[in-house]
């Protein structure tokens, strides 16, 4: 493997060196970067649906049904990056360049194999799924129009998110953020092209979000095997399939992407129940939803920062550091949520009149909004826990908290709540919030000892 010239300094071990110096500063370094990005892809989000809402209130319904599909891929891909970043951040925190260059390589080949996975699969298998979360026959083709063309360009999204797993490993934000800034720019400008211009409505929307993700994929290729500007140094001619390293992102990695599976499951389990009362509920919960991005993107944006900063700490050793910053990320992002919480309570009606004109499900949407607030002050402990522990090695506690959350809480609730007390739709959301609370709690107390055994 070619290696650079002792003279050059590596980048990697130069931000190792910052970050222990000042941990609080490391943290704000790599999130505010982070934030801004989903910042500007939260906003595509939310001008994503209020497009696809003037298209009509069956466009937004379909929309809303293909919500867990997407959600499950994504989280798939992410919860494996997260074991990237985890193995790239530890062997630089260790400052073993061969490990971090075999993690990177195994990253690649990887994200090849579940390319090939979900687009096979999504395209011989996409109907029957939506049929199986409940899709009226009406809506089956406004459905499966949007979904076929995003299953067709998931190469770009799960390598571009692969790619800057890699990146976010060796405390590299800035440059990720740039090409997600150009890809949602790009997506903004297309949406409005390809869905009342060429006038194919949902279709064009799906178009329009892969021609972005193209771009941004083409654009971390450049800057790997063209530019070479990483810590990391790649030769895929030269590459040999290590079981422990691979093992490894999926060991850590899997479990993450399962309670992504288990959260993007309950999305279709939750449509599925209020469909049974109003397809109204459904598409209020779909703008709800993506409201809730922008309640947590500080906090999605920090718990990332958080797996790079521990696993650089863990491999150097530096325990100290390392349970500091995590109270520490906690802390703050609680005083955040609880700031979002109570601007989404107050201004709830405001928001659900900007997405769509039917009374019925702005009224819903407000009573979303009202009762979810009452959870998001308590997301902090269960996402920077999970992420902390990731950092640390550990997959399988992210997948647990997801399952308590979900499943186990969530779920069953509802249920209760729609078909056995006969309930109106909008009372379903309390047990999104009842298992948001049981979740945290039990997070604090396992990050807690986890962090008490390791010191």
């Amino acid at each position: 493997m070619t290696m650079k010239p002792s003279s050059e300094p590596r980048r990697g071990y130069q931000r190792l060196e910052q970050f222990t110096a000042n941990p609080r500063r490391a943290l704000w370094t790599l999130s505010i970067p982070v934030i801004v990005g989903s910042s500007i892809q939260t906003l595509y989000m939310l001008v994503d649906m209020f497009f696809v809402g003037r298209v009509g209130p069956a466009a937004l319904t379909a929309l809303a049904f293909n919500t867990p599909l997407m959600f499950v891929v994504m989280g798939v891909t992410f919860g494996l990056g997260s074991g990237i970043t985890a193995l790239v951040a530890q062997a630089i925190g260790a400052r073993d360049e061969d490990q971090a260059n075999w993690a990177a390589e195994h990253a690649v080949v990887l994200g090849a194999l579940v390319t090939v996975f979900f687009t096979v699969g999504g395209l011989l298998g996409g109907r029957f799924l939506l049929a199986l979360l409940g899709v009226p026959p009406e809506l089956s083709e406004l459905a499966w129009s949007y979904f076929a063309v995003i299953a067709g360009g998931y190469v770009f999204m799960v390598m571009s998110i692969f790619l800057r797993s890699i990146l976010t490993g060796e405390g590299e934000v800035k440059i990720p953020v740039m090409f997600q800034v150009a890809g949602t720019v790009l997506n903004v400008v297309l949406d409005p092209l390809f869905i009342f211009t060429f006038g194919l409505g949902v279709q064009g929307a799906a178009i329009a979000t892969v021609a972005s993700q193209a771009l941004v994929a083409t654009a971390f290729g450049v800057l790997f095997f063209g530019l070479k500007r990483s810590h990391v140094e790649m030769d895929l001619r030269r590459f040999r399939w290590r079981g422990s390293i691979a093992g490894g992102i999926v060991r850590i990695g899997m479990p993450a992407s399962l309670s992504f599976l288990v959260m993007g499951l309950g999305v279709g389990v939750y449509n599925r129940i209020l469909i049974e009362v109003s397809a109204d509920a459904v598409a209020a919960q779909q703008i709800g939803l993506r409201l809730d991005h922008v309640a947590v993107l500080p906090i999605v944006s920090i718990s990332y920062s958080v797996v790079t900063l521990v696993g650089m700490f863990y491999g150097a050793r530096r325990y100290d550091l390392l349970r500091s910053i995590v109270f520490y990320a906690v802390s703050r992002s609680m005083l955040i949520t609880s700031g979002v919480s109570l601007l989404f309570f107050v201004f709830a009606p405001e928001l659900a009149s900007i997405f769509t004109d039917s009374e019925e499900i702005r009224r819903l949407t407000t009573y979303y909004l009202r009762t979810i607030a009452f959870a998001y002050p308590f997301f902090p402990f269960s996402m920077i826990a999970g992420r902390a522990l990731q950092g640390l090695g550990k997959g399988t506690p992210e997948l647990i908290l997801s399952s308590l959350r979900v499943i186990l809480v969530g779920v069953p609730l509802a249920c209760v709540i729609i078909f056995w007390l006969d309930l109106e739709a909008h009372y379903m959301w309390y047990a999104l919030v009842l298992g948001s609370w049981t979740s945290a709690a039990v997070a604090a107390l396992w990050l807690r000892s986890a962090l008490r055994r390791l010191i």
